[in-house]
């Protein structure tokens, strides 16, 4: 039995996306800021990729920049507007529980004398647009909130906040590494500035993501070398990669409602089935998938606690039976700390080393959920016998 349940950390290469790509991984292997036909016919296949990113998410192909995933495209936003700005403007505003990949950023620029504001979210794991108002300042070049978790799998009000970020002249940049191929995502209806994507989160190649840049909207680089893609991104384009992102944005355009409703379904019944059959164990963050019609979590997203367990050896046992999954950021995996995410949500650090993710995608199915149910509450079952910490086990230990 091998089943993957991580796909929040990566998901396989679907089969169309790979079809794709080969080709320019063999025969068509010019570089596409050549002006010959081997050139042209590889800017062709970038300037598609292209358009189908921009399709998947509202923008028009110009407001897309190609990076090499997620974190390049959090930095650039980040860094770029934040340097970029021609106003004595030096605050920017953030949450306590965004992906490593824009906390660091925001570290960086500390350094460079910029003050961050760090919002803590609810105990549902929610920022309040109003916290985000009230921490606002006449120096205030930025806002930074992701827009769904990655650990937890909330959708972040971000049309509210943009819209204050607007009202203030401010400018709004959202993660969207984990919303972006789940669930329906459209810069204009968000109304952000800035959003960053990553192709292997929605069954693309590795290495590979986009940033959307608002027309005319200019930002500082990071990187130098040359005038590729508005002065930003310098280098030679990853043909294969781009090619391959082009696909994934367009498999997700084609299969985003279908499969979010599925994917909601085996969520909500493997939530229900843990809460039924295993005692003390619990979601952290809130419950609801949808309210109103909205997304309040991405719909392959949970995140559980089982006390008297730690998560590790949790991840460990069910490895050993063939399953895969994780306790959080796939960026933190190795750390003893607790989660970031969890202990801003106000989940005591103890519960969150007892804490698994869950994220599922398009092969998972209802019988792969049963068995992981099954080898779940036996490796639980089995750890919590040998922890100290189960009140069965102290009160025998008592007896001693």
């Amino acid at each position: 039995m091998n089943l993957y349940f991580d796909h929040n950390a990566t998901t396989p290469l679907a089969p169309e996306v790979l079809e794709a790509m080969l080709p320019y991984l063999r025969e068509e292997y010019g570089n596409a800021s050549s002006i010959h036909r081997y050139g042209q016919r590889t800017r062709a296949a970038v300037e598609r990729a292209r358009g189908q990113v921009a399709a998947l998410i509202g923008a028009e192909p110009s407001e897309i920049v190609f990076t090499y995933g997620g974190t390049e495209s959090d930095n650039l936003a980040v860094l770029g507007a934040v340097r970029a700005s021609l106003l004595p403007r030096n605050h920017l505003i953030t949450s306590a529980f965004e992906h490593p990949a824009v906390l660091y950023s925001c570290k960086a620029l500390e350094n460079e004398g910029v003050a961050v504001t760090y919002l803590r979210p609810n105990g549902n794991g929610f920022i309040r647009p109003d916290d985000v108002r009230g921490a606002l300042r006449p120096e205030t070049v930025l806002i930074t909130i992701m827009h769904a978790n990655n650990e937890i799998g909330t959708v972040q009000p971000i049309e509210e906040i943009a819209a204050i970020a607007k009202h203030a002249g401010v400018l709004m940049h959202t993660d969207a590494v984990q919303s972006t191929g789940k669930i329906p995502v459209d810069v204009k209806a968000l109304g952000v500035d800035l959003l960053s994507l990553s192709a292997h989160k929605f069954y693309g190649p590795k290495g590979i993501g986009a940033l959307y840049i608002r027309k005319g909207l200019k930002l500082a680089p990071v990187l130098f070398g040359g005038h590729g893609q508005h002065d930003l991104r310098p280098g030679t384009e990853n043909v294969a990669g781009i090619v391959g992102l082009g696909a994934a944005a367009q498999l997700a355009t084609e299969l985003n409602h279908s499969e979010a409703k599925r994917l909601g379904e085996l969520r909500d019944y493997l939530e229900d089935e843990i809460l039924r059959t295993i005692d003390a164990a619990g979601v952290n963050g809130i419950r609801a998938g949808m309210r109103d019609g909205r997304f309040l979590r991405v719909p392959n997203t949970t995140n559980i606690h089982f006390d008297y367990v730690e998560g590790e050896s949790l991840v460990i046992s069910l490895d050993l039976h063939g399953l895969a999954i994780s306790t959080g950021s796939a960026c933190s995996s190795g750390s003893v700390e607790p989660s970031h995410v969890l202990t801003a949500i106000g989940v005591p650090a103890q519960r969150a080393r007892g804490s698994l993710r869950f994220s599922l995608g398009r092969q998972n199915t209802k019988e792969q959920i049963d068995e992981l149910l099954q080898a779940l509450r036996q490796v639980v079952a089995r750890l919590r016998a040998l922890s100290p910490e189960t009140p069965e086990v102290q009160a025998e230990t008592a007896k001693q």
